[in-house]
Parts: C-alpha cells; sequence; structure tokens
C-alpha cells in the first residue's frame, strides 16, 4: 500500500525495513553489560503446565530477560536519572524522517587499551538534517547479531557529538552499539547526559534506541522510520525501529 508523505513522496507499506533483533533464549541471543542469555520458561503450577510438549493445553511461558542487555531497546532520561520516567511516557508519537549513515571507528589509544571511536570531526563531515539519525558502524558483520558485547570494549561515541546532533535537531538516535557510552567509564556516562541534558536541563523527548542492525542492503540516505516501543513503565523497552524507502511519485 502507498502511504504518501506530502504531493510527490511516499512509501509502500509492503516493503519495511526492519532494523531490529529479535529476542530468544538461544545462547546466541545478542547481549551486553554481563547479563546471562534470557530465559523462556513454561509456567508450571499444581493445576496446569504451561508447556504443549509437556502435555499442557497451551505454551504459556514466563521470559526473564533486561532490556538494555538483550537486543534492540529504546530509553529515555529516565536511564541515568534519579526519579525513574518512563519511556513509555517519552514515545508518544511514532513515524519520523530520519537518515541512516555508515561510519568506521577510528583507533585511538586510552590508558593503554585500544579503543574504536566515532569522532565528532567523522559526524561532522555528513550533513546530518533529520530528526532521527541511525548510525551503522563499519565494518558491518553478521556476527553482531550474536554477539556477547560484555568486556569487550566496543566502540562508543565522542561525548562531543552529542551537543552536535542537539544542535542538529536531531532527537532520536540509533545505532548498532551496546551503548553510546565506552563500556567502563567509571560511570560517568557522558554522552548520555549531554545528550538529555541531565542534570541541568533534563530532556523527555529525546531517546537512544541500541543495538540494532541495519543490513548492508539498506543504503546510506533518508527513509520513514517506524519506532515501535513495548508500552513498558520502564526507562528502558525492547523496540522495533523499522525503515521505510523514501520514493517519488
Amino acid at each position: 500500500m502507498k502511504f504518501f508523505l506530502d504531493d510527490q513522496r511516499y512509501i509502500d507499506t509492503k516493503h519495511p525495513l526492519d532494523i531490529s533483533l529479535g529476542l530468544s533464549d538461544a545462547v546466541s541471543n545478542p547481549r551486553a553489560w554481563y547479563v546471562d542469555a534470557p530465559k523462556f520458561e513454561p509456567v508450571r503450577t499444581e493445576h496446569y503446565t504451561g508447556s504443549v510438549t509437556e502435555g499442557g493445553s497451551v505454551n504459556f511461558r514466563n521470559i526473564y530477560f533486561n532490556p538494555h542487555g538483550h537486543g534492540t531497546h529504546t530509553e529515555c532520561l529516565g536511564h541515568i536519572t534519579e526519579e525513574v520516567f518512563s519511556i513509555n511516557d517519552t514515545v508518544d508519537e511514532y513515524f519520523f524522517e530520519a537518515q541512516v549513515i555508515s561510519i568506521e571507528p577510528e583507533l585511538r589509544m586510552n590508558n593503554g587499551e585500544e579503543d574504536r571511536v566515532i569522532t565528532l570531526d567523522q559526524i561532522k563531515a555528513i550533513d546530518i538534517h533529520k530528526e532521527a539519525l541511525v548510525l551503522r558502524t563499519l565494518p558491518n558483520a553478521d556476527n553482531k547479531k550474536v554477539l556477547n558485547y560484555s568486556d569487550t570494549n566496543p566502540a562508543y561515541l565522542e561525548r562531543e557529538i552529542a551537543t552536535y546532533l542537539i544542535e542538529k535537531g536531531v532527537k532520536h538516535l540509533l545505532l548498532d552499539l551496546p551503548s553510546v557510552d565506552r563500556e567502563s567509564d567509571g560511570g560517568v556516562l557522558a554522552f548520555h547526559h549531554d545528550f538529555w541534558e541531565v542534570p541541568e536541563n533534563p530532556n523527555h523527548e529525546r531517546t537512544i534506541t541500541e543495538l540494532i542492525f541495519v543490513e548492508d542492503t539498506i543504503k546510506d540516505g533518508d527513509y520513514l522510520l517506524n519506532l515501535q516501543v513495548a508500552p513498558f513503565e520502564n526507562d528502558a523497552s525492547p523496540s522495533r525501529p523499522v525503515l521505510y524507502e523514501i520514493q517519488m511519485k
């Protein structure tokens, strides 16, 4: 079905480009922050068993997971504030014009350890012009879909990028990394604080979506983003960002 954005531009709703990672109880499920793999377990009581293969009438399973540590998730400023603001209150519209960009992190030494860093100069070299920015890091190996990022010092973003993106009008940042900040930074979380302007001027509209995966077939450029977030009353929630190519009439 064609959905027109204006007199000239439209999207085909039958051709979504899903950039989320699913959640499963497989050991290969992507994870970070030292959490174990998710658990999917049938409910077992004296009255019934929630597994058809075990003789139950239905599959009825408890799922144990961490939004930040298991797969694609969207978070709000409640991630770093004393009051746990809810992502369910933050995201109240779901379609945004988005820009996909690809950057290979630069190598730099940090206290004797080799870091991979997306720099402000790299971002400034690109014309950032949409309210949602989708960042794909290079190389874009398929193993991103199954990595355990814990204790691997993944790539991260230079903190100065946060203020620059705000100046450019970016409200929603999506990336294929477990965090915008360095894995071990002493709890500073500099990018998070600067992007949400905490504590000076807390912003309740901006979101960060982490652990996405953007297939190589999705080219850099402009898209329409549908950002769907599970309605959890929590600082973060599993999410399903979907892109649509913008066509011309």
